[in-house]
């Protein structure tokens, strides 16, 4: 990045985090964000609100796609109003949620670092019989038959993880929440990708 690193400075009250009224718009008339965070069985919602010196409101909202209890919930919709306050340029910023847990524990400052892209790496280990990780999911979903010496168990687990795979010719897909597909690589192609990747 060319432009000089200008670290964002936040505050986090450490009293009355849970209201939020006139006293604190008199008391501080500088950016405000606030933010909460939900999770329950079916889904997790975070959402974050931008409110300039000027009164204006900056609201952001989002669906997360993996499963999380409330206080990550809470760290996450934290995050979220972080990021948007950054892309914006925000340099000061009072930060306001009902987490007493996040609130206490980020009294200190904070150093918020961007990266441009993100980069997702898994460690594929090749198996011991030179076969890559998904060749029992493949061969079933190709087949229908099981690895030889397969328990009751085994293969009411093998079933259940087929479910959640589409086989292409020899290509094999995974189903992601959101209805994408991941192609399944063993650990030769993906040492190659990740070598791509960082090159």
């Amino acid at each position: 990045m060319d432009e000089e690193y200008k670290p964002l400075r936040m505050y986090f009250p450490d009293e009355e985090v849970l209201f939020a009224g006139e006293d604190l718009l008199e008391a501080y008339s500088g950016w405000r964000m606030y933010f909460d965070g939900a999770a329950n069985f079916k889904r997790v919602g975070i959402g974050a609100v931008l409110v300039s010196e000027s009164g204006q409101h900056y609201p952001i909202s989002e669906k997360l796609r993996f499963p999380c209890t409330n206080n990550m919930a809470e760290y996450e919709a934290c995050i979220l109003g972080l990021r948007m306050a950054v892309d914006i340029n925000i340099q000061e910023l009072l930060v306001i949620g009902d987490s007493y847990l996040l609130i206490h524990q980020v009294q200190d400052p904070i150093k918020v670092n961007v990266q441009d892209e993100p980069a997702y790496c898994f460690h594929v280990d090749e198996d011991p019989d030179r076969e890559p990780w998904y060749y029992d999911i493949s061969r079933y979903l190709k087949t229908r038959d099981y690895p030889k010496g397969a328990t009751s168990t085994q293969k009411r687990t093998l079933r259940r993880l087929a479910n959640h795979f589409f086989l292409n010719g020899k290509i094999l897909y995974r189903r992601t929440p959101d209805l994408g597909l991941l192609r399944c690589v063993d650990a030769r192609e993906a040492t190659k990708l990740i070598e791509e990747i960082h090159a």
